[in-house]
């Protein structure tokens, strides 16, 4: 039986040694869903891994213009401009999986 995406979120972001964008996923889960569609998945996928005794940690959206972090940011999407400078050039988050305990 096939894997349903989630499933193959979760083992690809147990396997990485580091920390993914949403478009790194998008190419190793090998999923035609698009990335505002993915970063829902992972808000479930968050739930399960804490289940699992694991946490999702996300290296937080920077802004490639004045350099401002987004480290307050409860959503796991990418900001769509800078609050600081108003900029939409932005690195999207990076993903992760850090064990609980």
């Amino acid at each position: 039986m096939d894997e349903t995406v989630r499933e193959r979120l979760i083992k690809v972001l147990l396997a990485s040694s580091e920390p993914l964008t949403i478009y790194q996923l998008q190419a190793l889960v090998e999923t035609d869903l698009k990335p505002n569609e993915l970063y829902d998945e992972l808000e479930h996928v968050r739930k399960t891994l804490k289940r699992q005794g694991y946490r999702l940690d996300v290296v937080p959206a920077t802004c490639k213009k004045c350099g401002y972090q987004f480290t307050d940011r409860e959503r796991l999407k990418k900001p769509s401009r800078c609050p600081r400078c108003k900029s939409e050039r932005i690195d999207p988050p990076r993903f992760y999986v850090k064990p609980l305990y």
